[in-house]
């Protein structure tokens, strides 16, 4: 009993030092989750994740969350069937469908060869005969795609764990079904928005194909406005997405002081190499003027309040109030 004990500890010691070690290196990479639910725009996210980590020292996850109650339709398959379910896409449980026509849309833009690896594991959740199930592929020089079959008790919740998991960079939703005001959002916000709010990282709500080109980064001069600025503008150079950058002035007596806040801000990005196009200084109300400006492009940036997770739901910000209501894609960078 003694050796069967210490030999279970010093198992479970090596799973630990293993996953440490997987957390470490997956903190060196820039890690991309894209969130799907079978809708377009969940899978044209694939497409903007596709172009942004198509370098090998970038990962992307394909994550469906089966909420508890979701019916599982599999006549009591087991698990080892299900997971090898995932891997020949052989029945169509929950969200397999979606997380295979997420893959072959991967494999569609030159992302997966025949010499990856391939990789499966199954958690136990909640006593479900499903559980947790993930299939990654990992190629020679270490990029992986993962297909993440996860179960929570709602969609959001599963966003966040997931992120627990990870970490990530970014995380790409679809575009939100509602967007609710600084009160209602305590009551009822939109999956999409409680991950705005609540997630630590940069997130993309994605509205589908647009006409646009460019990225509309928009800055207020604040350190972590500018911050927001630079990662952005190296994200757009990444995937030859041409830069324009916009300053809100208060009133008419301001737009000279904040066009040449604004210059000098492009001028320290170009002495980067990052190439910006265009600066745009409009007068009247933030969020208003960004949402109007933002019409012409592909992608509109916005940088986070910086404020807690209560006050973002309490008080709420310029960046959510354009997240909500623009009809293009917003990347609200954290």
């Amino acid at each position: 009993m003694v050796r069967l004990t210490a030999k279970a500890r010093e198992e479970e010691r090596k799973h630990i030092e293993e996953l440490e070690s997987e957390f470490e290196r997956r903190r060196d990479r820039f890690r991309i989750l894209v969130c799907l639910n079978g809708t377009e725009p969940s899978y044209d996210g694939i497409k903007l994740a596709a172009e942004i980590g198509h370098a090998d020292e970038c990962d992307i996850i394909l994550l469906y969350v089966r909420r508890i109650d979701q019916g599982l339709n599999s006549g009591g398959l087991q698990v080892g069937v299900a997971r090898q379910n995932m891997l020949d896409w052989g029945l169509d449980l929950p969200g397999i469908r979606y997380l295979k026509t997420g893959l072959e849309k991967l494999v569609g833009e030159g992302n997966l060869e025949r010499d990856w690896k391939i990789m499966a594991s199954h958690t136990d959740v909640f006593g479900d005969p499903l559980g947790d199930n993930k299939v990654e592929y990992r190629s020679p020089s270490g990029k992986s795609i993962v297909l993440k079959l996860k179960l929570a008790v709602d969609v959001t919740t599963g966003i966040l764990d997931q992120y627990e998991l990870g970490p990530y960079n970014l995380i790409i939703t679809g575009p939100p079904k509602r967007w609710r005001g600084k009160y209602g959002a305590l009551q009822d916000p939109s999956t999409v928005q409680k991950v705005a709010m609540l997630a630590p990282c940069s997130v993309l709500a994605n509205r589908g194909a647009s006409h646009g080109k460019g990225f509309l980064i928009c800055t207020d001069g604040s350190e972590h406005s500018e911050y927001s600025m630079r990662q952005a503008a190296v994200l757009a150079h990444h995937i030859g997405e041409p830069i324009t950058l916009l300053s809100i002035a208060k009133s008419k007596s301001d737009a000279r002081t904040v066009k040449k806040q604004l210059t000098a801000a492009a001028d320290k990005l170009k002495a980067d190499g990052l190439d910006v196009v265009r600066t745009v200084v409009p007068v009247g109300k933030p969020a208003e003027k960004i949402l109007d400006a933002g019409k012409k492009f592909r992608l509109i940036v916005v940088a986070d309040s910086g404020k807690s997770r209560l006050k973002r739901f309490i008080v709420g910000s310029v960046a959510f109030d354009v997240m909500g209501t623009s009809e293009n894609s917003v990347l609200n960078v954290r």
